[in-house]
């Protein structure tokens, strides 16, 4: 039966070999069993433009998707919080076709709405103002402008700041804003929404002007987690590795 298979929150960096591996061996069994693999964000720790590809670790994970992609899986990239920064030149490389956040898709017959998560968090103010700076052209062209050594330094700053920020928000706060999930609902025509951020893998069921809408909530890979969402004819599936 074809499936088409989700991940999110994957984090990838060098300093974390044991998710990495995880993450390769996936690409050699378990992806190869669908026809496309959907990344919802934050495949990388961070990502500091595509002129970084030639970093070993970063060069890696993009052969690795590549040699999938040549396999026949089809790779279709959304951006995260955390890698928002991935272009063209990484997509051409790996074969993937970059998609919009949000991105409404036919799944089986479903009408399935996609989205990294990030934009349903609306009482985390502080974060929702740091992404619409650096989600700005200009800010990014300014980025993009500085050495490789500087905005790597820059990013893993940014890093400890955002994980310094954690520790004093309540969770509440780090989870998606309910008004926002009904908003967006209706506004695609109560689809089923799938979606990555929160770290918080779940299904939920919201009851909505007479209709019932699946979200399911992908889970992160950090410490020993991680699993994909297997999508067929069937429905929804949580697979953990």
């Amino acid at each position: 039966m074809p499936s088409t298979l989700f991940i999110s929150d994957l984090h990838l960096a060098e300093e974390r070999p044991r998710t990495a591996e995880r993450f390769f061996r996936f690409l050699r069994e378990e992806a190869r069993q669908g026809c496309s693999l959907y990344i919802l964000g934050d495949l990388f720790e961070y990502w500091i433009g595509d002129d970084d590809m030639d970093d070993p670790f970063n060069a890696r994970v993009t052969a690795a998707l590549a040699e999938l992609n040549r396999a026949g899986v089809e790779i279709l990239f959304l951006h995260g919080n955390r890698d928002f920064l991935v272009g063209s030149r990484w997509a051409e490389a790996v074969g993937a076709r970059l998609i919009a956040d949000p991105t409404l898709v036919e799944l089986y017959g479903i009408p399935t709405l996609l989205m990294h998560g990030d934009t349903l968090c609306l009482d985390d103010k502080p974060y929702q103002a740091f992404r619409a700076q650096v989600r700005n052209p200009a800010y990014q062209r300014q980025f993009l402008d500085k050495p490789l050594a500087e905005r790597r330094a820059l990013a893993r700053q940014l890093r400890t700041n955002s994980e310094k920020a954690k520790s004093g928000k309540t969770e509440a706060i780090m989870d998606v804003t309910p008004a926002a999930v009904e908003e967006v609902l209706r506004r695609y025509g109560y689809p089923r929404l799938i979606h990555g951020h929160t770290h918080r893998p779940a299904r939920h069921v919201h009851e909505l002007d007479g209709r019932r809408c699946e979200r399911w909530v992908l889970t992160d890979w950090y410490d020993d987690r991680g699993g994909y969402l297997c999508v067929d004819e069937s429905g929804c599936r949580p697979i953990p590795l």
